[in-house]
């Protein structure tokens, strides 16, 4: 977790994986709904 206000610099030597977790209201396109928007997103 990156507090506020802190520049960061999200490089790896090796692959990574990353989990983001976001609200259920965030759209996986930002503001726009377009063919790839996901309305319905799985439960986990």
């Amino acid at each position: 977790m990156i507090p506020r206000g802190v520049e960061h610099l999200p490089i790896a030597k090796e692959e990574v994986h990353v989990m983001l977790i976001d609200p259920k209201s965030t759209l996986n396109t930002g503001n726009i709904v377009n063919e790839k928007t996901i309305e319905k997103l799985d439960w986990i």
